[in-house]
């Protein structure tokens, strides 16, 4: 049996139907439940509740840009075996972005309206890391997800201690990072330049601080 090769229009189709799935509908996720699924809401108070929903708002648009990331990367991607860790560890982050979205709703907030800008630009980010080599690439994948840590961790310090629902998405959330970084670096991840590594930190503190209000 052979497999057809995809065309560019083919995947032009894929990542704009991927890009809607995740700006608009519902994304394609693994096998994995929601883990606070069955864990009793907690009992905050009007700012705490606007609080935790601003911040699992900023989570959502970076489980969206992560997406584009992704996306972006393995549609360069020269090895077809870096294409297939890129795709994997994408589709776990749509757990999270589900995950998020569904918290969301609990705390009866909304998404970013920022999200499509977002997308839009972090795609383009990822497809430059793609183009740049595989090793860059799977190096930009360790460094973004060493920062994303770093970003759950403040998070997680902010999250009222009562609130077990939304910790318990984050840990998971933060042990994913920790492993999709883990594989990227063992795959042959570089380090990237301070430089980029700075200008990377830079975006993420101006997509937290617009999101949280927007």
């Amino acid at each position: 049996m052979t497999t057809r090769r995809l065309t560019p229009i083919d995947q032009m189709l894929i990542n704009a139907d991927h890009a809607l799935r995740t700006l608009f509908g519902r994304p394609q996720t693994t096998e994995r439940p929601n883990p606070a699924e069955d864990i009793p809401e907690a009992d905050l108070t009007d700012e705490q509740r606007r609080h935790v929903a601003r911040l699992m708002r900023i989570n959502h648009t970076g489980e969206v840009c992560a997406q584009a990331l992704y996306q972006g990367q393995a549609l360069t991607a020269t090895l077809p075996d870096t294409r297939k860790r890129l795709e994997r560890s994408a589709k776990e982050e749509n757990d999270h972005l589900a995950w998020c979205a569904a918290r969301l709703d609990d705390l009866g907030d909304r998404k970013s309206l920022l999200n499509p800008l977002w997308y839009a630009g972090s795609f383009a980010m990822g497809a430059a890391a793609g183009l740049a080599g595989d090793k860059w690439s799977l190096g930009f994948v360790v460094e973004t997800e060493r920062q994303v840590e770093d970003h759950l961790d403040e998070h997680l310090a902010q999250i009222p201690i009562d609130d077990e629902k939304t910790r318990t998405i984050l840990e998971q959330m933060k042990a994913d990072e920790v492993h999709h970084a883990q594989i990227a670096h063992a795959a042959g991840g570089a380090e990237l330049p301070a430089p980029i590594r700075s200008a990377m930190r830079l975006t993420s503190k101006v997509m937290t601080s617009t999101v949280y209000w927007v």
